[in-house]
């Protein structure tokens, strides 16, 4: 019998894949000037624009700029006022300006805490009262929302980039004339803020003198629980960031030199995904980054693939569904032919999904998994190896991974039984910052090692592959049977006429059935099908228990989600209230 212990999956790692590695005692930043010793005049990062006539054209920042405008902009941030270990807030997307900062902050001593600048205010402004951010880095659309919520935080300045800053001449005229008035991007600033490039003018030459230790000092703070409830910032050191981007690099590994692979830089850089399985791998191979601004502008983030002919990509499972159902994808259009790797992650991968996707470029979609509190993957499948369907994959080089049970989250289960997955490894968080009691609920102490506790129902096989059944607090109970609204999915997007299905447990409509629950599930139809829920439920009949078929459909053009692309199962029960309301309010 195969035991945990054993690590089982190692046997399964492809022949160049090593199952320890050695993390050197440096902090994140030490990528960037590698990468700028190494090759000063390398490209680090593409901006571009699509313009009339002329079509998409860039602007490239090298290695040496990048590391010189990071230090300039750390020197100014201790010159603020800025203290080892003060968190510093990024409200941008994926732009030059967040990759500055990113690195800027961290040379400083600092640590980053990225939010989602499409933020409501008020989740915007809890996140920046919680991290205790005196200063802000934001682009100049964001301005105006991060004064509002200002005197409500501790803020003391905003530094303000604008998105045209980095685009080639040209594109920048024809933004400063047609668009940046007309979208919110021309601001005044107010007393007491700054310029992006006014200070990276000013500290020009400045190399900042902060000594980092990568095993204690912290360099991230993710925040988390957005498909949950209560945002908590992660806390990351240095030494995690470090080792998840050897991890990556080690499983991803190429004959290919690192100045050769682009990066299609579409997933958001704000969340530990885009973070570190695209910026810091990128940066420390010395690798290219084609910036995308907004990854849900499909026809943008075909004209870079297009253009730039990425061999990287890193993405969503709705991402790589939206490019295969794209009518430039699907007439030839639009090449992907350039892709060799691709990693899916933060959502199921559907079979479906997978195999459009590896036809249509020629290249290996890999589902892997991770979490924000071990930035940020822990399993993938094999590049070169076997890709077992529907599964996340072998845990990473030096994880340790257990199935454990649902009743005491202590004894192990049976290889291939279900349980919670739990963890650990060098990339795991040190806890949730200022939230002790949620700490010891997810990271706990047993056999001598300190557990990550995932949250997630999940099994493993004989060969040391996962498979993640559900979320814990997903779990619904039908007729007296625990039923996993995942495996409904999966289900449901196989049928060729379903492009995205979302499932949830509702409240019983019934009322003599009050207290008991119910599925729902939310269908996205394909371009030019139709669909039927009948059609939904024999298909469903065919793969599924009786109880486990929806007894109720909706028919949706998408499905609420979060930036990095996972369902917001408690925004779909809420649709559903509201949709139970209305006609109460018409009476």
């Amino acid at each position: 019998m195969v035991t945990y212990a054993d690590r089982p999956w190692t046997k399964m790692y492809d022949p160049d894949v090593p199952k320890t590695i050695n993390y050197p005692d440096v902090p994140v930043h030490n990528f960037l000037q590698e990468a700028a010793r190494k090759s000063p005049n390398g490209v680090a990062l593409i901006s571009s624009a699509h313009v009339p006539v002329m079509g998409r054209i860039s602007n490239t920042l090298s290695y040496s700029e990048l590391d010189k405008q990071s230090d300039a902009l750390a020197a100014a941030l201790i010159a603020m006022g800025l203290k080892k270990g003060d968190r510093v807030a990024i409200v941008m997307p994926n732009i030059a300006a967040f990759v500055i900062s990113y690195y800027g902050i961290l040379k400083a001593g600092g640590v980053v805490a990225a939010t989602n600048p499409t933020y409501p205010p008020d989740k915007m402004q809890f996140q920046i009262n919680d991290c205790d951010a005196n200063i802000v880095l934001a682009m100049s659309l964001f301005y105006n929302l991060i004064k509002q919520i200002q005197p409500k935080t501790k803020v003391k300045s905003v530094i303000v980039a604008n998105v045209k800053e980095y685009l080639p001449p040209v594109a920048k005229l024809l933004f400063t004339l047609a668009k940046e008035k007309k979208d919110g991007h021309r601001v005044e600033l107010q007393s007491g803020d700054h310029w992006f490039q006014d200070v990276l003018t000013k500290y020009a030459g400045q190399k900042p003198n902060v000594t980092i230790n990568p095993s204690t000092d912290m360099a991230l703070f993710q925040y988390t629980g957005g498909t949950t409830g209560v945002s908590k910032a992660a806390m990351a050191t240095h030494r995690a960031l470090i080792a998840n981007t050897l991890q990556m690099r080690a499983w991803l590994a190429s004959d290919v030199p690192g100045d050769q692979e682009m990066f299609l830089g579409a997933i958001p850089m704000f969340h530990a995904f885009g973070m570190v399985a695209v910026l810091n791998f990128a940066v420390g191979i010395g690798a290219k980054i084609a910036l995308v601004p907004n990854a849900r502008d499909i026809p943008d983030v075909l004209d870079n693939v297009n253009t730039f002919k990425p061999t990287l990509f890193m993405g969503v499972p709705a991402l790589y569904n939206a490019i295969n159902n794209h009518p430039d994808v699907k007439s030839g259009k639009v090449s992907l032919r350039s892709i060799r790797a691709c990693v899916s992650g933060s959502a199921p991968l559907p079979p479906a999904t997978k195999r459009e996707f590896e036809e249509l470029s020629g290249g290996a979609l890999r589902e892997g998994f991770g979490m924000s509190e071990a930035p940020t993957a822990s399993h993938c499948n094999p590049l070169k190896g076997e890709n077992r369907l529907g599964s996340i994959g072998l845990p990473l080089p030096d994880m340790e991974c257990r199935i454990v049970s649902l009743d005491d989250g202590v004894t192990d289960v049976p290889t291939g039984e279900i349980g919670e997955l739990i963890m650990t490894g060098p990339q795991v968080m040190v806890g949730y910052h200022g939230m002790p009691t949620e700490t010891t609920n997810v990271l706990r102490d047993h056999g001598g090692k300190r557990w990550l506790h995932s949250g997630d129902i999940a099994r493993m096989d004989e060969d040391g592959y996962f498979y993640i059944v559900d979320r814990k607090k997903d779990m619904a109970l039908i007729g007296g049977f625990n039923v996993y609204p995942n495996n409904i999915e999966k289900v449901l997007s196989d049928h060729p006429a379903v492009l995205e299905a979302g499932v949830a447990a509702i409240p019983h409509p019934d009322p003599d059935k009050a207290g008991q629950e119910s599925l729902k599930a939310w269908i996205v139809v394909r371009p030019e099908h139709k669909l039927t829920e009948q059609e939904l439920v024999d298909h469903c009949t065919k793969h599924l228990a009786r109880y486990e078929v929806p007894t109720r459909f909706a028919f949706v053009k998408e499905l609420p989600k979060t930036t990095v692309g996972k369902t917001l199962r408690r925004e779909l029960v809420q649709m559903e209230m509201a949709e139970r309301e209305k006609p109460a309010k018409s009476n």
